[in-house]
């Protein structure tokens, strides 16, 4: 037995090793996987880009060699929460499920 020990240790090692190649985190099984996280991080990726963009675009305006009156404004509102009396305000109350039903039976 002892003469065939260490063919065996190769033996399993080959084995293990051709499991992990097909099926492992970056076997050749796995790549549909793969793209599709992928494609997932790159609309991430695109998403977040724009988002930064935007954002840059936003603050270049609050400086103050190209200060933006309306963006100056729009900021002063949503931090400070008032409207201008001219404003319209439109209130969005979402209806809770308890109070649609007693509406729905009478």
């Amino acid at each position: 037995m002892k003469p065939y020990l260490p063919s065996l240790f190769l033996l399993f090692l080959i084995a293990y090793l051709g499991v992990q190649a097909l099926t492992g985190e970056r076997g050749l099984l796995s790549g549909a996987e793969r793209d599709a996280l992928l494609a997932e991080r790159q609309t991430q990726l695109a998403r977040l880009s724009e988002q930064r963009h935007d954002l840059e675009v936003r603050v270049r305006y609050l400086r103050t060699e190209s200060l933006s009156r309306d963006l100056l404004e729009e900021r002063a509102r949503a931090v400070i929460g008032f409207a201008d009396p001219r404003d319209y305000v439109v209130r969005l109350n979402t209806p809770v499920a308890h109070n649609l039903d007693a509406t729905r039976t009478s």
